[in-house]
């Protein structure tokens, strides 16, 4: 998706200058990864449109691999609007990326680890049907899955979208979901909690806002206090920790390194406007390892 946002931190009424950036949760996520000095692509489907030229050129600029990003003549490329303090605007139904379906797979790249996220199945019955496929079609490549529940209310219902990303979460080798998306879905009221509502995964990361995360691998539990920081905006902090996280994890680093990994980054994100901050986190550079999104 092709991201406005205000140049400064003011609501979208007031605001004069405004800035056009790639974005969406898997793009944020591979581009965190490559600032991180991991090698990685992004997989989707854009408009054969002036935004979706420009949202696979600011990919490519970031050192994204774009080989499998398909252009669709028929549909325009998806938008998102950034409103500080007040939300965020979509404009994303009947969108290039909303057409997607199973057979989008057949071009996937093989990667150690591809991440998908819950918004994807939400915005058609081809990319719900596509969600499902993916974690199979990953598996029999020998690759892992990661999936964020990243759960929106403005795309579909708590109730119509519980059983669905639980699924989905079921079938991934490694789960992010916020505590508070958890309890929305699921009822779930702590970390521990959602562990035995998501049994399966063999890595799950529990974020809880400003306060902690927790990450359940195997038989061990850590938990980590997040950073202070003066939040300027929220979207697209989730994705800064999860590329934080599986970058440290990649390395090789310990849970509780791997966690402050993920606060470090989302910390840059929280700062300002922009999904994709352009200062790096300090101290977790790590080496190169291929990595995929998909959206």
């Amino acid at each position: 998706m092709v991201l406005v946002a205000p140049e400064r931190a003011e609501p979208l009424a007031s605001a004069e200058e405004f800035r056009l950036d790639a974005a969406g949760a898997e793009a944020n996520v591979a581009s965190h990864l490559v600032r991180l000095g991991r090698v990685a692509a992004w997989a989707g489907r854009v408009g054969a449109d002036a935004l979706g030229e420009r949202l696979v050129r600011q990919l490519a600029a970031r050192g994204l691999g774009t080989a499998h990003v398909e252009r669709d003549p028929d549909a325009p490329t998806g938008l998102y609007v950034k409103d500080p303090g007040h939300g965020v605007l979509y404009y994303r139904r009947g969108s290039a990326a909303s057409r997607m379906s199973p057979s989008f797979l057949a071009s996937l790249p093989a990667a150690g680890i591809v991440h998908h996220t819950g918004i994807t199945p939400a915005l058609s019955a081809g990319c719900d049907a596509m969600s499902g496929a993916l974690a199979p079609h990953v598996h029999a490549a020998g690759g892992l899955v990661s999936f964020d529940v990243n759960h929106r209310p403005a795309l579909w219902a708590a109730d119509a979208a519980a059983p669905r990303l639980r699924e989905l979460a079921a079938a991934a080798d490694l789960v992010f979901v916020g505590l508070d998306e958890a309890a929305r879905l699921w009822g779930a009221e702590s970390a521990d909690e959602v562990r035995r509502l998501l049994p399966e995964p063999a890595v799950l990361v529990v974020k809880d806002g400003p306060r902690r995360a927790t990450e359940f691998d195997g038989g061990q539990r850590t938990e980590v206090p997040a950073i202070p920081v003066d939040v300027v905006e929220e979207v697209g902090a989730g994705d800064a920790f999860a590329a934080g996280y599986l970058a440290a994890r990649l390395s090789g680093a310990d849970a509780a390194a791997r966690l402050s990994a993920g606060h470090a980054a989302a910390v840059t994100a929280l700062a300002e406007t922009s999904d994709f901050p352009r200062a790096a986190p300090h101290g977790i550079r790590t080496p190169s390892r291929g990595v995929a999104g998909s959206a």
